[in-house]
């Protein structure tokens, strides 16, 4: 793990994002979701747990600006903040290193090209991928092309980061790993992250606070707040806590599956 000691204590901040009435109906005539109210405060990281096709990625991408809402409004109450996005599979570009994967969104921004390397380097490096700039996607396992997709996210210095099911397809002693690097960067970076997981142990061990989903069309059921320690490691899963948190979250994944 990363951390580095710094901890947190101050309390959350005011939302710096909130959907209200939130509806999208995709052409095929699926109804992804009805009426999602969600706020986020500054500082939290949020999971969003529910069944397949629920609308947890419809939602994400409705705040990201890659799909647009037929009804409700998305709003930044502080003025939208700089967006990091990693998708389920890490979307590199094969034929590029990592630097340069790393460096396109600074590159998009007509980054001076020196500043861009430099911020990108950095960014692997603080995702333990120092020295592996100049391997390209085939080189790398799958744990390390996502943990490039997460240095690309972070090279441009979010605010809010959207995560769409990241670890899903990696083996458990990866994503276990991971989950403990990512609480490093949401600490380190003052970071508000909105997660997709399937996992309800994932959601439990990650979050300040996890919303429940209904099936399609997809709502909110259950809005749970945890306490969960900072920092925190694996040995927080054996923890009573952990076990009453995660009973918890499945509880609330289960009655939200039972009334629909």
């Amino acid at each position: 793990m990363w951390f580095n000691g710094r901890v947190t204590t101050a309390p959350l901040m005011s939302a710096i994002l909130s959907l209200s009435a939130i509806a999208k109906k995709f052409d095929s005539g699926t109804q992804a979701i009805a009426r999602l109210d969600l706020d986020v405060a500054e500082g939290a990281f949020v999971s969003l747990v529910g069944p397949s096709g629920c609308g947890k990625s419809t939602a994400l991408r409705i705040v990201a600006g890659l799909l647009t809402p037929d009804a409700g409004t998305v709003d930044f109450p502080d003025g939208k903040p700089e967006l990091g996005f990693v998708f389920q599979e890490p979307t590199l570009m094969p034929w590029s290193s990592a630097l340069n994967n790393v460096r396109l969104p600074l590159d998009l921004k007509h980054m001076n090209r020196s500043e861009a390397n430099d911020r990108a380097a950095r960014a692997l490096k603080r995702v333990g991928l120092g020295g592996f700039e100049k391997a390209y996607p085939r080189e790398l396992s799958g744990g390390m092309k996502m943990r490039v997709s997460i240095a690309r996210a972070m090279a441009a210095e979010p605010k809010l980061l959207l995560m769409d099911e990241p670890f899903a397809a990696l083996d458990e002693l990866t994503r276990q790993a991971l989950n403990d690097d990512l609480l490093t960067l949401w600490v380190e970076d003052a970071l508000t992250v909105l997660f997709v997981t399937h996992s309800v142990y994932e959601s439990t061990y990650l979050s300040s606070r996890v919303v429940v989903m209904t099936p399609r069309p997809g709502r909110v059921a259950a809005d749970l707040a945890l306490t969960p320690p900072l920092p925190r490691d694996e040995s927080y899963r054996l923890t009573e806590a952990f076990t009453r948190d995660a009973g918890r979250v499945s509880a609330a994944l289960k009655a939200a599956m039972g009334a629909a």
